[in-house]
């Protein structure tokens, strides 16, 4: 499912995405889109504005790199295809990428100067490598020819949030989806009836989920009550980052990234496996651990195994988001024991207090890099007019999501409703069509972003009440930015992976009490001796030049 791609492409993040803001108060970069276009505008709307059907003027084909989801596997007779067509007067023409191999793929089609003209599925941060070379579009010259996207960026005050994309040269080279508000999705997800069972409430802070766990492995003594997965090739992926990094402020697992955090304390950027924030997570990961509250295998094992002891009542607790709950853990967990019941809970709140982030910090989805060949191209204004219609219009951004009025979906004074012969996300448990394998919406390429409203339509009404419980929390402001330029870039490169690869081998050390917690200090040398503070020193004098030259 694409809530699964979302995450699966956050694991391979460009390697500077914390670094890559760079402020400036013209949208536009300092360039007017319509300069030196005029030899470009083949098939463009001459009257193309927000709120309007998008149709070219005649028919055109663009080249989209296409990334294959499993679950889904493209299918050239999806009516997504037909209708895009109907509507818009252009054809797709993808080229086919495996989700697995998607990022590696994608980096040498671009490199060996084959990419195609619209690059999707691209994180905030995975279009850095590409800048230097001049290989991608500074779209940020263009976005007068997106009126929709301007229009949601003015609307959500999203300004600050597509600042952090900003280069040093003051450009973007990626455009991000964009969300009304944080889309918080991964948490723990609980047996119910086990709580029942023990007479206990929801866990909501760390120290509730402490002593759920207490209780869970006295009744249980043979058992692990938490049991996770997501750790290859991240150790930790989903636990380090949201269900427990995001509260203390000091992200592992996905969220390490760069190893660099933002301290609003200090009022500077400081290394993540050295922050006590930091070590305070790993503490409270290694106890649990210690007190085999938490299976070691954790760290190491596939998500199979993760799943298959959690169905077989060998473990009641498990990282997870709305769509694992529904398509990978109630069905197995079901056949097994149909009396039990698997829940999400709020992500546990821990020393920051209640809190509201997404993965990335800010209200950015994965986004579209234009190859930058594209602007060469005479049908160029066409295409960004047609990009802004499919991924940033209301209507475009609903045709993508749900489909065909009167074919996949109703739409009343109530909301969506799929046909009764289509399911998604379980939504309509036993229809014999399904909305992204049959059709090909709600698919992970075209379909993400949009306003609250739009992407809560597909939730259960039991995920609705999850995300009012997140998005009461409070939400932290976007990273300041803190650009690099190319020859820093190249310099904190060669510091960044093994900085790294230490402080993820040594977390699990610390986590699995291989390493004693009285050595935290020698092991904060061992990062100093990786060059940690010149590392945290480049980012710093960065994000000083940027507030002494845009204030």
């Amino acid at each position: 499912m694409h809530k699964i791609n979302r995450r699966q492409a956050m694991v391979a993040m460009g390697a500077f995405a914390a670094l890559a803001g760079c402020g400036s108060g013209d949208e536009t970069g300092g360039k007017k889109s319509g300069e030196a276009l005029s030899a470009n505008r083949d098939g463009a709307m001459a009257d193309y504005a927000a709120g309007k059907q998008f149709k070219a003027a005649a028919p055109l084909t663009f080249t989209i790199l296409y990334n294959n989801h499993p679950f889904y596997p493209l299918q050239k007779d999806w009516l997504f295809w037909s209708e895009l067509t109907k509507r818009t007067n252009v054809t797709l023409q993808p080229n086919v990428v495996p989700l697995s191999d998607y990022e590696n793929k994608r980096s040498l089609i671009i490199g060996a100067g084959d990419a195609p003209m619209i690059i999707p599925k691209t994180y905030p941060g995975q279009e850095v490598p590409f800048v230097a070379s001049g290989a991608v579009l500074p779209v940020s010259d263009y976005i007068d020819l997106m009126p929709n996207f301007k229009d949601k960026i003015a609307k959500w005050n999203l300004q600050p949030d597509l600042d952090t994309l900003r280069q040093s040269d003051g450009r973007f080279y990626l455009l991000p989806g964009l969300h009304e508000d944080y889309w918080v999705e991964y948490t723990l997800e609980v047996r119910a009836d086990v709580l029942e069972k023990l007479g206990l409430e929801t866990p909501q802070t760390w120290d509730d989920v402490h002593a759920m766990l207490k209780a869970m492995k006295e009744e249980y003594p043979d058992s692990y009550p938490y049991s996770d997965r997501w750790s290859v090739p991240i150790p930790g992926g989903a636990m380090l980052n949201q269900v427990f990094g995001l509260g203390c402020g000091a992200r592992g697992g996905w969220g390490f990234n760069t190893g660099l955090t933002w301290d609003p304390a200090a009022g500077k950027w400081a290394y993540t496996g050295a922050m006590p924030q930091y070590k305070q997570m790993l503490q409270f990961i290694h106890t649990l651990v210690q007190e085999k509250l938490l299976d070691p295998e954790s760290f190491t094992q596939t998500d199979d195994q993760a799943i298959q002891k959690l169905a077989s009542g060998k473990s009641f607790v498990i990282s997870g988001n709305a769509q694992t709950l529904v398509n990978e853990y109630r069905p197995p967990l079901k056949k097994a024991n149909p009396k039990a019941r698997l829940v999400k809970i709020p992500v546990p709140v821990g020393p920051l207090g209640p809190i509201k982030a997404d993965s990335n910090d800010t209200r950015l989805e994965n986004g579209i890099m234009i190859s930058a060949k594209a602007k060469d191209s005479k049908n160029f204004v066409a295409m960004m007019q047609f990009i802004d219609w499919l991924w940033y219009s209301d209507e475009g951004q609903v045709f993508a999501k749900w489909g065909v009025e009167g074919v996949t979906h109703t739409r009343d004074a109530s909301g969506f409703h799929l046909a009764k012969d289509v399911d998604f996300v379980g939504l309509n448990p036993g229809a014999p069509k399904h909305l992204q394998k049959d059709f090909g919406f709600s698919n992970g390429v075209f379909a993400y972003g949009g306003s609250t409203e739009l992407l809560q339509s597909v939730f259960s009404e039991e995920e609705i009440e999850w995300q009012k419980a997140m998005n009461a929390r409070k939400a932290l402001p976007p990273k300041p930015p803190a650009p690099l330029n190319d020859e820093e870039r190249e310099q904190a490169a060669l510091w960044q992976t093994p900085l790294k690869d230490h402080a993820t081998q040594n977390s699990l050390e610390f986590i699995l009490g291989k390493r004693d917690f009285s050595e935290w200090d020698a092991y904060v040398q061992e990062l100093e001796a990786k060059n940690m503070s010149a590392y945290v020193n480049l980012a710093n004098s960065a994000y000083e030049r940027y507030k002494k030259e845009h204030g």
